[in-house]
């Protein structure tokens, strides 16, 4: 018999959301790197946006939302910020309502 684990209620929050409207996650990686390079190229805020649906996937998808902090720390130094700077940017960007 499996032992099942208890799913805690961000599990099921991540699992039921609105992943609407839908990308892939081969489609999310070929927007990263470009959707990341804007928004730490600017800090007036007046970069393009992320596309709603790269945005959303970012927020459902783990595997990619680690991916997208992973580039925006490893060229942080590119644009003048620190990783810390980095990330802060890109979460600030996926918090911003669409």
């Amino acid at each position: 018999m499996t032992d099942h684990l208890p799913l805690d209620p961000g599990l099921v929050e991540a699992l039921t959301a609105d992943s609407d409207p839908y990308l892939s996650c081969d489609d999310c990686f070929e927007e990263t790197d470009v959707a990341v390079e804007a928004v730490l190229g600017t800090d007036d805020g007046r970069h393009e946006r992320f596309s709603e649906a790269f945005r959303v996937h970012l927020l459902r998808c783990p595997a990619c939302h680690d991916e997208a902090r992973s580039l925006a720390e490893l060229v942080a130094a590119e644009f003048g910020l620190t990783p810390a700077e980095a990330t802060a940017r890109l979460e600030a960007e996926l918090a911003r309502a669409a």
